[in-house]
């Protein structure tokens, strides 16, 4: 049973993540472009597709470009640094969180600038070399990991003292599924 709730509670996690990255990750593209006087004309954010923020005018755009990446991997640093050190368990979600945004930001710059998707197209575009892309993946996607290192064995969850049990996982389960019904109804189809 508690391998059960374990991989319940994983699975949920883990799109909690997927679907929290993509908001911060689009929260700075968003503010960026507030900020230098563009107009966020569509925001998509939807657990069925990848989330996109479109700005016309863009005065910016490389500054709208790069804040998404950047404060995509900052505020979730920021706010794991905040949580206070005794509160043991959120501390550690929310460094799994810090983890997984620094690594999926960094692959997604990193990595994607080969193909040139999304973002790294625009980039590009905007007059940046691709070698920045790169460094931004080779300091990122080792810190999340570095991240994720410190805490621990993931079989430690399966220990009779770990917070996960079924009330956690499926608590976990029932956040999921408001967020992405959430993400869905507010995102344009």
């Amino acid at each position: 049973m508690r391998l059960l709730s374990v991989l319940l509670f994983c699975a949920a996690w883990l799109g909690i993540c997927w679907l929290g990255m993509m908001t911060v990750h689009e929260s700075g593209h968003i503010l960026a472009a507030v900020a230098s006087g563009g107009t966020v004309t569509k925001v998509v954010l939807s657990p069925a597709a990848i989330s996109r923020t479109d700005v016309s005018p863009n005065p910016w755009p490389a500054v709208v470009v790069w804040l998404g990446p950047l404060f995509g991997v900052i505020l979730p640093l920021l706010i794991w640094s905040l949580i206070p050190r005794g509160w043991t368990w959120p501390r550690r979600l929310l460094q799994f969180f810090a983890g997984f945004c620094l690594i999926a930001n960094g692959a997604y710059l990193g990595i994607g600038s080969f193909e040139q998707v999304g973002d790294c197209q625009e980039i590009l575009r905007t007059g940046s070399p691709i070698w920045t892309m790169w460094l931004f993946g080779i300091v990122t996607i080792p810190a999340g990991f570095y991240l994720w290192h410190r805490l621990g064995s993931p079989a430690d969850l399966l220990k009779e003292d770990s917070p996960v049990d079924m009330k956690a996982a499926w608590l976990a389960v029932f956040a999921l599924a408001m967020i992405a019904g959430t993400a869905w109804l507010v995102s344009p189809q």
